[in-house]
């Protein structure tokens, strides 16, 4: 039987996607791309022909988390946004409840993608190239924003007297929430969901 070949496109997927997979198993040793040629079945420079570096297989797996996470956060800022629109008496509550569904719908990705987790932490980024670190750094930042954004009504609503910097502390506090779930996730070898007692976690924080 004649084995179909990939298009080029389908090939690129098809590396991430192993490459993804293999992160799902954090007692195993470093990836190599001699490890990850073989789990495919073709060779290193196969690999070279789609990817300049180990470094771009990485970096094409950032582009994965940050295209499907923020797609999601702006789905979720549109809906109550449109939602707050509708309603005739503004709701005090609708900034919380915005940065809970922000915080639920990270977890949820890391726990369906527990390979990604390992990238999102930087478990897998450690002996690579430094400007991937950078990059999860700045998807955190990014995550934190808009958790400020969020949140930025609610401060004025309880009569804060600092509300800009209330509104930044908590921001703060929930990204470093979300960071320690998911590293807890990982290093438990993603025995320890991250979605445990959540509500009731974003409940005392928020």
């Amino acid at each position: 039987m004649i084995r179909k070949r990939p298009r080029p496109g389908e090939r690129r997927v098809q590396i991430l996607q192993t490459l993804a997979t293999m992160l799902e198993h954090p007692g195993s040793e470093r990836i190599t791309t001699a490890a990850l040629a073989a789990r495919l079945e073709v060779s290193e420079a196969a690999l070279y022909r789609h990817f300049a570096s180990k470094a771009q297989m990485f970096e094409g797996l950032i582009d994965f988390i940050e295209h499907a996470v923020f797609s999601l956060v702006n789905q979720i800022v549109e809906r109550e946004s449109a939602s707050a629109l509708q309603d005739l008496t503004p709701d005090p509550q609708s900034g919380s409840r915005q940065a809970a569904k922000i915080i639920v719908m990270l977890i949820q990705f890391a726990e369906k993608n527990p390979g990604m987790t390992r990238v999102m932490v930087g478990d897998a980024l450690v002996f690579e190239n430094e400007r991937l670190q950078q990059r999860m750094n700045q998807f955190f930042d990014k995550i934190e924003s808009a958790l400020k954004q969020s949140l930025r009504g609610v401060a004025d609503v309880s009569g804060s007297a600092t509300p800009s910097v209330d509104t930044q502390v908590r921001a703060a506090v929930l990204s470093a929430f979300v960071v320690g779930r998911l590293q807890r996730f990982a290093r438990s070898g993603f025995k320890r969901r991250p979605s445990e007692h959540l509500e009731a976690s974003l409940a005392l924080m928020l």
